[in-house]
């Protein structure tokens, strides 16, 4: 399946043209880089300029196509369309398990949380019990994220009940009344913040802390055969991306600015992103065995993964890169200059 069998109606207008050039230009000429609309790294890496020194070195062209979530994504890697993909890290890591690609990174931590209206008398998750909570679905990552935060509070899914949502549609619901909780993701997050009606009851970071205290929220992946016949191009992108992460953590106004010339988001909500740690940003970027296997484990408990999925993982390349970047054993600025400090 090619990239322009996937143009259907409802997202043509995002990447036709996109989809026009990859079948008209050559494989070796262009690096298919996939990428969804949120506040991911290799954004500010094209913003910034970062990513012209990389194509003139190695006389590719970094081209980016659009999808709206994970799962045409990992179709389009799947048929061959795509050589690296940024993506939530649940569709990241089935991708490392079950197509012949490898998790290359850990680029954004958290940004999944529990929403209420913001007048709402919830502030508890035990108070969750008997409300009514909107949700993406039973396939998706934030489902198990759910019922282990009522697990946390004495509940099971048979205290609440769940209405089954499209996450962009969760702070729409739970501003309006319609529902008493929702989880989703962002930027879905901090645009319910932005209009002020809706606050977080609980973070992802609280639920499920994998990493520093966080929850893993998006990785980089790559297509195992480009990613082993390109392993210099691989490692410049994934230091373009530690410069990136730098970038937000030392200059977040810089930052915002960035994404939303280059998203068309409002400033205000990726303020909101930044400022109140929704979206957490790193540039220890290397996805270790010991946190990849909590998250596996994760994974498989909610049945995404089966117990037999192993995700490949490839930290060989971010460590190489983080090396070259920062030099061995340096750490990132976030514990002195954490995200959004100076907004």
């Amino acid at each position: 399946m090619h990239l322009r069998s996937l143009c259907t109606p409802s997202v043509r207008a995002g990447w036709a043209c996109a989809a026009f050039a990859l079948g008209s230009a050559h494989a070796d000429e262009v690096l298919r880089f996939g990428v969804q609309p949120s506040t991911q790294p290799i954004y500010i890496a094209r913003a910034a300029g970062l990513l012209a020194p990389i194509e003139a070195r190695f006389h590719v062209k970094i081209r980016f196509y659009n999808f709206s979530y994970g799962g045409p994504e990992n179709q389009a890697m799947a048929a061959g369309d795509l050589d690296l993909a940024s993506a939530g890290m649940g569709p990241a890591v089935v991708a490392a398990a079950r197509l012949p690609a490898e998790l290359l990174a850990i680029t954004v931590l958290d940004q999944t949380a529990i929403l209420v209206p913001a007048g709402s008398p919830i502030h508890t998750l035990a108070q969750l019990k008997g409300k009514r909570i909107a949700y993406p679905g039973q396939g998706s990552q934030q489902y198990p994220l759910l019922l282990k935060a009522l697990q946390m509070a004495g509940l099971g899914e048979h205290d609440v009940t769940l209405f089954k949502t499209k996450g962009s549609d969760v702070p729409t619901l739970v501003e309006d009344g319609s529902v008493d909780a929702g989880i989703t993701w962002d930027p879905a997050v901090s645009e319910a913040l932005a209009s002020g009606k809706a606050r977080v009851l609980a973070m992802a970071g609280a639920i499920l802390p994998l990493k520093d205290g966080h929850y893993v929220g998006d990785g980089v992946y790559g297509r195992t055969a480009y990613v082993s016949a390109h392993p210099a191009l691989v490692e410049a992108i994934l230091g373009a991306i530690i410069q990136s992460e730098r970038l937000v953590l030392a200059h977040p106004n810089r930052a915002v600015t960035m994404w939303s010339q280059q998203l068309g988001f409002p400033p205000q909500v990726i303020r909101y992103s930044l400022r109140d740690g929704i979206s957490v940003y790193d540039a220890d970027i290397v996805p270790t065995p010991s946190v990849l296997d909590q998250y596996t484990r994760f994974l498989q408990s909610a049945q995404i993964l089966k117990p037999s999925d192993q995700p490949h993982i490839a930290p060989q390349y971010a460590q190489a890169a983080e090396q070259a970047e920062h030099g061995p054993g340096m750490r990132h600025a976030a514990d002195a200059a954490p995200a959004g400090a100076k907004l």
